[in-house]
């Protein structure tokens, strides 16, 4: 399995408490700022084709969905509320010289 690191935003685009869709290559991933942590996750919902960067996040840690408003967990990608049943991806981030980047697996 190749790992890419790939660069996919400044530091100060993420808002505190929001989302940033950006494409890592191939993906669309949504970015989260929750505090000073950052997570990404594929940005299309598993239940429908919504963007979950259109979403809210909400109790911290979960984004609901904008179209049916289930929810998923965004440090682990878990559904936690139905219609949204099956998990959405996560991928590990990390921030060098003030620039995010998102690991991408393929």
């Amino acid at each position: 399995m190749i790992e890419n690191w790939i660069e996919a935003a400044a530091n100060g685009d993420v808002p505190e408490q929001g989302t940033l869709q950006v494409r890592c290559a191939s993906e669309l991933v949504c970015l989260y700022k929750i505090g000073a942590t950052l997570y990404a996750t594929q940005d299309e919902c598993s239940h429908g084709s919504a963007s979950l960067s259109e979403g809210f996040i909400v109790e911290n840690s979960l984004i609901e969905c904008p179209l049916h408003q289930g929810s998923f967990d965004i440090k682990t990608g878990k559904a936690v509320s139905v219609p949204c049943k099956d998990n959405i991806r996560v991928f590990p981030v990390k921030i060098e010289n003030g620039k995010i980047y998102v690991q991408i697996s393929g």
